[in-house]
């Protein structure tokens, strides 16, 4: 978790009331918010809950609703948790509050827990989900990458989604007939290299066909999220071999 650092105390009232500033921006959010007995994103919702109840619904609240935000509270929940206080707050408090959240929250956000506001950005342009971390072949990525499986059915089809920088090692997909794999690129921008050949940039509704049999690569590029399909071509005797990563340098010299 990345350390709160909080500031606004010596910044509005450092000269006028320093020992308030210094509790303020010290103890409850440089001792506080910290403590890693609750997560932040608990402390968060906690916080807007306690201010809600006390009709506080100036311009903390509102720094307090975008807090939540960053630290993964969806629009779906936010929603849930204002409509479930103004039973007990009041249902004024309550339409005052959603004033606030609609200011911080998009309506088509729907549940996307994400922190990142470009990953969340990134989420909301495609069809298909971003999925869980991509753990089980971290070891074969530089970088974060997701997986999403959309369909098991006939052949293997899976959203494969980079963050910025990242992408996968060198690899061969083998078979003994057929086999190989084709993506579709869907959002973002990133590069496709096969072995002894100039990168390919990428972009949604490109698609490349990748032969068994082929060293290659791809990932996002360094400043762009990246999803592609993936879609595993059937064949027998299929398996894919893993290999060294791209360089930094090599990397580094894509534009």
């Amino acid at each position: 978790m990345a350390k709160i650092v909080q500031t606004a105390g010596r910044n509005a009232l450092g000269e006028f009331a320093p020992q308030f500033a210094h509790f303020n921006d010290d103890v409850l959010f440089g001792e506080n918010w910290n403590n890693g007995d609750i997560d932040v994103k608990t402390r968060s919702i906690i916080t807007v809950v306690a201010l809600m109840s006390q009709g506080i619904t100036d311009s903390s609240l509102k720094f307090h609703l975008q807090n939540a935000k960053d630290h993964g509270v969806t629009q779906k929940e936010i929603a849930a948790i204002i409509t479930h206080v103004a039973f007990y707050a009041g249902w004024p408090n309550g339409w005052v509050v959603f004033n606030l959240a609609k200011e911080v929250w998009d309506v088509n956000e729907g549940d996307l827990p994400y922190e990142d506001e470009a990953m969340r950005a990134h989420a909301k342009e495609m069809v298909f989900p971003i999925g869980a971390p991509n753990d089980a072949f971290a070891q074969y990525f530089v970088g974060q990458s997701y997986l999403a499986p959309v369909s098991a059915e006939q052949v293997g089809i899976f959203n494969v989604t980079f963050e910025p920088g990242c992408r996968n090692n060198w690899h061969i997909h083998h078979a003994d007939n057929g086999g190989g794999q084709l993506l579709i690129c869907i959002y973002g921008k990133g590069w496709y290299q096969e072995w002894g050949q100039e990168a390919r940039e990428l972009h949604p509704g490109d698609v490349v066909t990748i032969p068994a049999g082929v060293k290659h690569w791809h990932g996002a590029a360094q400043d762009s999220w990246f999803s592609h399909v993936a879609v595993e071509v059937p064949g027998e005797g299929t398996g894919s071999e893993w290999l060294e990563p791209v360089t930094d340098g090599d990397y580094g010299k894509l534009a």
